[in-house]
């Protein structure tokens, strides 16, 4: 379950605040949404929503910060520790780019860097929702790979990190700068299938 900033206030309208939030942001994106349109979707008033978010940009890091724990735990539900990281890594990493290219992940992105100086929390939060929960999940993954002799990691944490920053070569940069709209399955199996190529070059045994 994901942490609630410290800000936010908990009551027994924040799930349904978080929901109708999720619907306008998803559709509209964080700049296209209103504070009308999500107290309306909501359906609570614009007092009620100020009560629990004081801060649109608190509302959006509280809603991808869920949203990215929920992601994280289904995977890990469905994940079977015992598959070889040549097979379960590719999985992993898909899962990573296609949030991360998604208009979601890009907008929550985008709004931490930009307020992060101003917010630190804002930043930490982020961090802690993003990368720091995909390092968590890799990192236990990981180490039972070491454990059984698959993989031959001796900072486990540094290779989580590695491997999701392998991911998001090329096509990461190009979608936050704009410089492509968007990509196609094939193209993204390349950046992945590299990705676990390099990393099992790396820290794979060799038999």
């Amino acid at each position: 379950m994901a942490q609630s900033h410290p800000g936010i206030k908990k009551g027994r309208k924040y799930d349904q605040v978080l929901a109708g939030a999720r619907t306008v942001f998803l559709r509209d994106g964080f700049e296209g949404a209103s504070v009308d349109d999500i107290a309306r979707e909501a359906n609570v008033s614009k007092a009620t929503l100020y009560s629990y978010f004081p801060d649109k940009r608190i509302l959006f890091l509280e809603i991808a910060a869920v949203e990215t724990t929920r992601q994280a735990d289904a995977f890990t539900e469905q994940m079977d520790e015992s598959q070889p990281p040549e097979i379960l890594l590719k999985s992993a990493g898909r899962q990573i780019l296609d949030f991360l290219l998604s208009d979601f992940g890009i907008a929550v992105f985008r709004i931490a860097v930009a307020e992060s100086a101003r917010f630190p929390e804002i930043g930490h939060r982020f961090y802690d929702s993003g990368p720091g929960l995909v390092k968590t999940r890799l990192s236990h993954y990981l180490a039972a790979c070491v454990a059984r002799g698959d993989l031959r990691i001796d900072d486990i944490d540094l290779a989580a990190e590695q491997f999701a920053e392998l991911c998001k070569v090329r096509l990461i940069p190009a979608r936050v700068f704009q410089a492509a709209p968007g990509f196609d399955d094939t193209r993204k199996q390349k950046i992945i299938d590299s990705a676990v190529e390099m990393f099992l070059a790396r820290y794979g045994v060799q038999t």
